[in-house]
This record gives structure tokens, C-alpha cells and sequence, in this order.
């Protein structure tokens, strides 16, 4: 079954779509009563998210998850977590910034980018896979990286935000 979905390579000029996803994930979650995972403020409208965006993907690898050519999901590939993760003395690829815009929602966009990124990683001849995420709201997020192929290794908190770090090996 051809779903329309075609995962492509990412770059600077895709940051305003980017943004999007991100906001409508924001919207997506405070819809379900999640609000302390991202806040109740568009990314686009805060401006130390917008820069953290920007040189993420500068940084990075942005990926993009299109369905029948619109925008449904990003991630970005860095070699190194953002500054609240501990590195790793090893090689290691680091999934940032996973969305999937809410008009998209239960299509398996993520499922589909983070599988792209294993092969990714391989392909580099990495094989440590890291992602962080938050650990509220009853463990959902990290349930969800967990059945995706990932181990939970060291919880960590910025502030009152509570997160945990999860691994593959590939």
C-alpha cells in the first residue's frame, strides 16, 4: 500500500516549515491537556526557540516527512545531544526536534522518520542512536521511543521539565 509518504533530505530553507510542525505539535498536545512538554506558545512566536531551531538544523541533518508533497514530519540528525544531555565518548548520531504535524497525527510519520534515521545511522557507520524526550505526562513519550526500538538509560530534568534519554543500538 502506497501511503504518499516520501522522507527527503532537509536544509536551512525548510526551518519556517519546520516552525510549523513544531506549532502545530504545540497546539496538537495542549488539545490533550499536555502543556508543560512544550508550553502553550508557538515556537515561531518565541524567539530563543526559533534560534534553537535555526542552528540545530544548521548543525544537523534535517529530515523531512512529506505526504503527497505536503510537510507531515521532521526531525533533525546532529552528531551530539543539545547542552542538557551528557555526551558520549563515542561516536553517536542524536535525534532533535521529532514532530509530526498534527493534521498527520496516527499516519506513522514518526515511526517511518525514526526508522529512516536507523538506517541512516548505519549507513554512516555509527552505531549509537541517542533521542531525548519528556518523561511526563505519565511516560507516554517515552513508551512511544521504547516500542520504537530504544532503551531508556539516564533520566534527567532542566529545571522542573523532566526528560529521559533513550538509546539503540544499530
Amino acid at each position: 500500500m502506497d501511503t504518499g509518504m516520501k522522507i527527503r533530505k532537509g536544509a536551512a530553507d525548510d526551518v519556517p516549515a519546520i516552525l510549523a510542525m513544531l506549532d502545530s505539535a504545540v497546539v496538537w498536545l495542549n488539545e490533550r491537556g499536555v502543556t508543560d512538554q512544550w508550553g502553550t506558545e508557538p515556537w515561531s512566536a518565541r524567539p530563543k526557540a526559533v534560534r534553537q531551531v535555526e542552528q540545530t538544523v544548521v548543525e544537523g541533518s534535517p529530515w523531512i516527512a512529506e505526504i503527497d508533497g505536503v510537510p507531515a514530519g521532521t526531525l533533525t540528525l546532529t552528531p551530539h545531544p543539545g547542552p542538557h544531555v551528557a555526551r558520549v565518548d563515542e561516536p553517536e548520531l542524536y535525534v532533535r526536534l521529532l514532530a509530526t504535524d498534527a493534521r498527520f497525527h496516527g499516519r506513522g510519520v514518526g515511526a517511518a522518520l525514526l526508522a529512516h534515521v536507523v538506517e541512516e545511522t548505519r549507513r554512516q557507520g555509527v552505531s549509537l542512536l541517542r533521542v531525548d524526550c519528556f518523561a511526563g505526562s505519565g511516560g507516554r513519550l517515552v513508551a512511544y521511543y521504547e516500542h520504537q526500538g530504544f532503551t531508556r538509560t539516564e533520566p534527567f530534568t532542566v529545571g522542573d521539565w523532566p526528560g529521559q534519554v533513550l538509546e539503540q543500538r544499530v
